[in-house]
């Protein structure tokens, strides 16, 4: 199944089949966020250590230094030095996967308990907001891969889907939408929802469409029993749907999750 085609296994279904997102969530600019159906938790996008530890420089410092040596060139858009004005943060967007030999996944819990900051604070969503006194001056330090906003990584959307698939009507053979924001489908059309077809034992091939670089914005069974929101914007996937559901995923282990209602 990986080598077929993705519009064999996935093919473009009515934009219409978004309708009842629209009108429970708004216009899914950024992804159809949902409302607990009739529960919800957060699924939390991986961040990496390095074996060696947390730097004490930051990506801001140093790319600032490889800027002065002469090693890199300056962001220069319309005469702006975003050197000057900007900040690297050391994030990303987009998919991501481990970076490999010398890494580890770095739990947010493990992250919270060794900073003092909440995973993430009350009132407050994934986002880069988080974390605050780790990282100076909005930069994180060198040695840790803070998550990708917009996007699961690879392990965790296996793992998902694995879960999902544990609680489809119809195991991998429930039937599926998955929907793709304009903003990561290259901003070009806002009037016509794109929106995919298919069964979730397939749902793994469509974290390599090759149109986006992103996992779905949205992905939901036929039956409207459960769905799952990544917003652009966020460090986070939002999944609604029944109690069992939300339970599993807060206890699975390949997953980190958090409860919505924290």
């Amino acid at each position: 199944m990986r080598g077929e085609p993705l519009s064999r296994t996935w093919p473009l279904a009515p934009s219409g089949a978004t309708d009842w997102l629209r009108e429970m969530c708004g216009d899914g600019l950024t992804g159809f966020m949902p409302p607990p159906m009739p529960d919800a938790v957060w699924v939390l996008n991986a961040m990496y250590e390095h074996e060696q530890g947390p730097s004490g420089t930051s990506y801001h410092e140093h790319r600032r230094a490889l800027v002065a040596e002469g090693s890199v060139e300056p962001h220069i858009i319309g005469g702006l030095d975003l050197e000057v004005v900007g900040v690297t943060t050391g994030g990303g967007i987009g998919r991501a996967r481990h970076p490999g030999p010398g890494w580890r996944r770095l739990r947010w819990a493990e992250l919270a308990r060794r900073s003092g900051d909440p995973v993430v604070p009350p009132g407050m969503m994934p986002c880069f907001r988080c974390f605050p006194s780790v990282r100076k001056d909005g930069s994180w330090p060198l040695g840790i891969i803070p998550p990708t906003e917009g996007s699961l990584d690879r392990e965790t959307w296996t793992r998902l889907i694995g879960v999902l698939t544990e609680f489809g009507p119809a195991g991998p053979d429930t039937p599926c939408f998955a929907y793709y924001n304009p903003l990561i489908m290259g901003a070009e059309d806002f009037e016509n929802p794109h929106v995919r077809a298919g069964r979730l034992g397939d749902a793994e091939l469509l974290y390599d469409h090759s149109e986006a670089d992103f996992s779905p914005s949205n992905l939901w069974a036929g039956d409207r029993s459960w769905c799952l929101c990544t917003d652009y914007d966020l460090w986070g996937t939002k999944v609604a749907g029944p109690p069992a559901l939300i339970e599993a995923l807060l206890d699975d282990a390949g997953i980190e999750a958090i409860s919505t209602a924290r």
